[in-house]
């Protein structure tokens, strides 16, 4: 018996060695079928022969990486983060790959196979060895790409400026050494300022929302927050929204600092200087960024504060697919880099008022009586104001008005702020001006092309509508009075000069002698001195009146960066508002508290399953588009769509504006709610429903866009 077992083990012995040379065999050919082979006679590189490559192709159905093999010629020079040019589209024939048409792209990693089981068609070219994508800058595209439903590709070209070879050929500086901590300065004037700058030059993460005092020198005070981290031996990055704003801070931080340790980032240097100054970014000879919008995506080494000023401003929200937000972007940075966050303004939005709702960031204000003695005093009129003087009534300004603008001039320059014209009226109660809402989504009212009254987000009728605030049922128009022009002042005050700011013509700064600045919200420029002796706020109901959810924030933000200009109280500075004095918007600026105005409007729209309590997006294109592609998207459970609802036909006299439909066709859109955290989930639905309808060829485009600004 013990022979038997053991010529059964002996047996069994040989055959599981012959298994295993079987198994070590196959893997030898599946890891030779793997490797690339050779490109028409051309040696590829010994080792890890393929290079993963993204391609600049924005198509939401391709938002993947390809494989292409490296050869032995560009080995050295095609390293993870370079731009290539590759061939793309190419098909098999006779065991080639040929065809297809170059393409850019940058190569992510390089690896020793391929899951392609066809012959890999090889990199056509090496732009530059300038590795411009590295893995923290990608791993962020790809985190911005997934949060707005969008592709890598897209993402990357709003992160990586174009190349110019001139640029890349010049050699960057070397760095400098740190700069010393900064002393608070005027920090000091809020009372967690100065511990705040203490724990960024620590080297420490604070997250801040900064309600800035009014007056010019928040400038000086994100310089004095970027200086502190870079004390700390880690990077700094501030968003602005303009030239105007960076040109500002980019001043402060050098003579705070120093030249050489910081660079501006605007479109205004130029294409090939712009490069020059990212590059510089890119190889780590300067920790320090201060620019607009695409700045966000800047390369800082070791990130220590990304700070974001005036996050209300329509500029941070980029118009290129995926149209991501500076905000979130710099949030999701601020996360993945362990960096300190400070998002300031001399407004707060209802974004930020959540951040300090949730505890993700800390309030950072001064006292009461700090904003008291900085801010000027605000004073309201009313359109029954009844202009008395002649002059008034010849610049159809109430007598109130009239004579702030005529006190101040005597003082120095006085600053009148006009809102745009054409905004579309807004329905609200007649009795006490509450905006008209619907019964069952909580949507704007509006008239229908029929002259009934229905909902803008999901259609519904509503022929029997009453306030639920006062229970009246007549509605009024919320845009009212008449508009007030530069032409008719200047008549007004015949003996003034009048100067204007705005689309056409912005000016930077203006003296300190008495004149009229007539501007445009957001082209308001500097006074110098002390500030302007006096501001005007005329058509107070053609910012409150525009048919958004955002229409009292926004005017309340316009209302005070104009109103921050002026001289404070004790300088006798003077605001009058021309706007309905009861109304929240104008109430805040009185008392000069827009968190409260934003504590309330967050608390109003928790209520209603408004964002940003709620998630939403739209989804846009024809009728039959938008609901074939809602009902192929899995998207998350209790998930509500509204609508769709069919969009207003562009006017053929103004220019054409991204999200515009094609001319000749009618577009519905349909909004997506979901709950708190299921924002991504969602993003993730549309992005898959959309590949899924691209790769059928299945009727025709329709767009997403996640966190849409235009609700109404």
């Amino acid at each position: 018996m013990s022979r038997q077992n053991g010529r059964a083990e002996e047996g069994a012995s040989e055959v599981g060695e012959q298994l295993a040379l079987i198994r070590e065999a196959v893997r030898e050919t599946k890891a030779e079928r793997a490797k690339p082979r050779t490109w028409r006679g051309a040696e590829l590189a010994a080792e890890l022969p393929v290079a993963r490559v993204l391609v600049d192709k924005g198509l939401v159905h391709l938002d993947r990486y390809f494989d292409y093999a490296v050869p032995a010629a560009m080995d050295a020079e095609a390293q993870p983060g370079v731009r290539v040019r590759v061939r793309f589209g190419a098909g098999e024939k006779g065991g080639r790959r040929e065809g297809g048409k170059l393409v850019s792209g940058f190569i992510v990693e390089r690896v020793a196979q391929s899951e392609y089981r066809g012959v890999l068609a090889p990199i056509a070219q090496v732009l530059s060895p300038e590795r411009v994508l590295g893995p923290r800058l990608l791993a962020l595209c790809r985190a911005v790409a997934d949060r707005y439903a969008g592709t890598l590709a897209d993402v990357v070209q709003l992160a990586v400026p174009p190349r110019r070879a001139r640029a890349e050929a010049k050699p960057s500086p070397d760095p400098l050494p740190p700069n010393a901590p900064p002393d608070p300065g005027s920090w000091e004037r809020y009372a967690a300022g100065p511990g705040f700058l203490a724990a960024l030059a620590r080297g420490d993460a604070p997250r801040a929302v900064w309600t800035a005092l009014p007056g010019a020198t928040w400038p000086q005070e994100l310089a004095r927050a970027a200086a502190a981290a870079l004390a700390g031996g880690r990077g700094a990055l501030v968003v602005v929204p303009d030239g105007r704003a960076a040109a500002r801070v980019d001043a402060a931080l050098g003579e705070l600092i120093g030249a050489g340790r910081h660079v501006l980032l605007t479109a205004d240097a130029g294409p090939e200087e712009r490069y020059r100054r990212w590059l510089a970014v890119s190889r780590g000879s300067v920790r320090a960024v201060v620019g607009t919008r695409a700045a966000m995506f800047a390369p800082v080494a070791d990130l220590g504060l990304v700070a974001l000023w005036d996050d209300g401003d329509a500029s941070h929200s980029d118009p290129h697919a995926p149209q991501p937000h500076a905000r979130e972007v710099l949030i999701q940075r601020s996360v993945s880099e362990r960096a300190g966050f400070l998002l300031g303004g001399l407004s707060c939005t209802v974004e930020a008022a959540q951040l300090v709702e949730t505890g993700w960031a800390r309030p950072l204000a001064a006292e009461r009586e700090q904003v008291r003695t900085a801010a000027p005093r605000v004073r309201t009129v009313g359109d029954g104001d009844e202009a008395r003087d002649a002059a008034a009534r010849a610049a159809r300004l109430p007598t109130m008005a009239w004579q702030v603008v005529r006190e101040g001039l005597k003082r120095g320059p006085v600053l009148v702020q006009v809102p745009r014209r054409g905004y579309a009226p807004r329905l609200a109660c007649e009795r006490c001006r509450t905006p008209a809402r619907c019964r069952a989504c909580a949507g704007p009212l509006e008239a229908q092309a029929a002259g009934d009254l229905g909902c803008a987000w999901c259609g519904r009728p509503e022929p029997d509508w009453h306030c639920a605030e006062c229970g009246g049922a007549r509605l009024r128009a919320q845009i009212v009075g008449a508009r007030r022009t530069a032409e008719e002042l200047g008549r007004a005050f015949p003996a003034v000069p009048v100067r204007t700011s705005g689309r056409d013509h912005v000016l930077t700064s203006v003296p300190e002698v008495p004149a009229l600045v007539v501007s445009t919200p957001g082209a308001e420029p500097v006074a110098e001195g002390g500030g302007y002796a006096a501001a005007l706020l005329l058509d107070g109901w053609a910012l409150l009146g525009r048919p958004d959810l955002r229409a009292g924030e926004e005017a309340l933000r316009r209302w005070l960066a104009a109103a921050a200009l002026v001289r404070g109280q004790a300088e006798g500075g003077t605001v009058a508002v021309i706007a309905e004095p009861t109304l929240r918007p104008v109430q805040a600026l009185v008392r000069w508290d827009p968190v409260g105005h934003a504590v309330r409007e967050l608390s109003e729209r928790a209520e209603l399953g408004f964002p940003p309590v709620s998630r939403m997006a739209s989804v846009t294109g024809r009728a039959e588009d938008v609901v074939e592609l809602l009902r192929a998207a899995e998207l998350p459970e209790g998930a509500e769509v509204l609508g769709p609802v069919p969009l207003p036909v562009p006017d053929p006299g103004r220019p054409r504006r991204p999200g515009d439909p094609p001319a000749g066709e009618e577009w519905e859109r349909a909004l997506v709610r979901v709950r708190p955290g299921q924002g991504t989930a969602l993003a993730a639905a549309l992005k898959a429903a959309r590949a899924a309808r691209l790769v059928k060829r299945e009727g025709e485009a329709v767009r997403v866009r996640i966190d849409p600004p235009d609700l109404g």
